[in-house]
């Protein structure tokens, strides 16, 4: 039975392609360190549904410590099957544009060192597959839109994207000098149930729901290609494809307007928004858009849920879950 190993397993992506493995009948082992970037509680929540499954298993081990991982790798690989790892998913990551200009340094640490020594370990290991992901924010702003994966990537708004840039750049190394077979994979604005509390779908489904400001920054009119977490699980497990080195973008292909989101979950929840504008944040980029083509060509992925569905999902997620979704912290604004 192939063997996985996921890292950042309770954060919202990994979550959902643990899942997604475990449905497959795959053997995963996750490893997340449960960090405070933003509310744990939501991160436990989703450990929850995972644990006690058939077939996986949880270590709290941070991927930046470079010691307790070679500890994990080495305790792993002597337990009785005594195989590698048939690919690493490295979706462990310090994501947030705003906040990376605040702290960069653990930005560094969780998305560069923590690919380098991921990196290292398979090579060491025998793994032979790993995947990483990445983000649309590497484009910048100096782009034509749809971003496509050949557009220049070296002028990045933010330490989260440079450091992201830093982690593609070191894949490519261990492909060249190792023969790692790597995809890196450039996500859209992903959004779904149980999302993460500092991202603007969430906290416009609580403040509308709850009947409080919405805080935007700029005037509303700037767009995001929102992709559904399920076709982002979808995607990156299609990654496991043997392609060498490529770098692929996984996004909804239909770049729509905050303001329009905006009206858009307050029908669903049957409340007017009372709207609050700040300045545009200048790590902000004006639009995304993703080029999915090259995901379509090589790996036969495109997506499936639209962004009306996606969002009654999401406001359903939240009046199910109202007493947890209600009390989370939703960081900064």
């Amino acid at each position: 039975m192939k063997r996985y190993l996921v890292t950042g397993c309770a954060g919202f992506i990994a979550s959902k392609v643990t899942e997604m493995l475990l449905d497959a009948g795959y053997q995963v082992t996750g490893i997340d360190n449960l960090n405070d970037a933003y509310d744990p509680r939501l991160k436990q929540w989703r450990l929850a549904r995972l644990e006690g499954r058939p077939n996986f298993r949880f270590h709290r081990v941070d991927i930046a410590d470079r010691a307790a991982l070679d500890a994990h790798f080495a305790k792993d690989a002597a337990q009785p099957a005594g195989e590698p790892y048939s690919a690493v998913f490295n979706l462990a990551a310090r994501a947030g544009v705003r906040p990376s200009v605040e702290n960069p340094w653990v930005y560094y640490e969780a998305n560069a060192a923590g690919a380098l020594n991921l990196l290292d370990l398979c090579r060491r290991h025998g793994v032979k597959k790993f995947i990483l992901a990445s983000t649309s924010s590497l484009y910048g702003a100096h782009n034509p839109v749809p971003f496509a994966e050949d557009a220049d990537t070296n002028r990045p708004l933010s330490p989260y994207a440079a450091s992201k840039k830093a982690a593609e750049t070191l894949c490519y190394t261990y492909h060249h000098l190792h023969g790692l077979d790597v995809t890196v994979f450039r996500y859209f604005t992903v959004y779904g149930p149980a999302g993460r509390p500092d991202m603007s779908v969430f906290r416009f489904c609580r403040w509308i729901a709850e009947g409080q400001p919405i805080t935007v920054f700029g005037d509303g009119t700037q767009q995001r290609d929102f992709t559904y977490v399920d076709d982002i699980a979808r995607g990156t497990i299609a990654g496991l494809a043997p392609l060498g080195y490529e770098v692929i973008n996984l996004g909804g292909d239909r770049p729509v307007r905050l303001d329009w989101i905006i009206r858009l979950v307050s029908e669903m929840s049957g409340r007017e928004p009372a709207i609050e504008h700040r300045p545009a944040h200048p790590a902000d980029v004006p639009a995304t858009w993703a080029r999915v083509e090259k995901a379509r060509r090589l790996l036969g992925w495109q997506p499936e849920v639209g962004i009306e569905e996606g969002l009654r999902r999401c406001v359903a997620w939240y009046q199910e879950n109202r007493e947890l979704a209600c009390s989370l912290n939703l960081g900064k604004t």
